[in-house]
């Protein structure tokens, strides 16, 4: 069901400052920079091999990112595994056991399709599964 890492989030508190430090450090160029409205938050991303880097700064600190940001400060935020079929990896995960969070997939950002699991199936790291739908 889970092909591979589809990309990790790091949640930051100022994005402009996150990007610059860490295109600094590693000399690679995030290549998109655009705002999630529905999930309130602004984000960075560049693709490492076949893996999506993401920052996310939160644009509400009582959003999901906001909270977390509060509570942990910057750093690792969720991973998220790419699966074919997303509606089906959500039954699947069901139907073995697991708790999702959505039990539908939502939009996420670029054409990426997202579900959260509940922390209490995934040993409290915050987990999604992401499919990719040609618009």
């Amino acid at each position: 069901m889970f092909k591979r890492i589809h990309h990790i989030n790091f949640v930051v508190r100022d994005l402009e400052h996150a990007v610059a430090q860490y295109e600094n450090l590693t000399g690679v160029q995030f290549e998109y920079i655009e705002e999630h409205p529905t999930r309130l938050v602004k984000t960075a991303r560049i693709k490492l091999s076949e893996v999506w880097l993401v920052l996310v700064q939160p644009m509400d600190m009582d959003s999901v990112p906001g909270r977390v940001l509060e509570q942990q400060g910057e750093g690792f935020f969720l991973i998220s595994y790419m699966v074919d079929d997303i509606v089906a990896a959500i039954a699947a995960i069901k139907t073995h056991g697991g708790k999702m969070i959505d039990d539908k997939p939502r939009k996420g950002i670029s054409n990426w399709y997202v579900a959260d699991l509940d922390t209490s199936s995934s040993f409290g790291v915050m987990t999604q599964i992401c499919q990719e739908i040609d618009e």
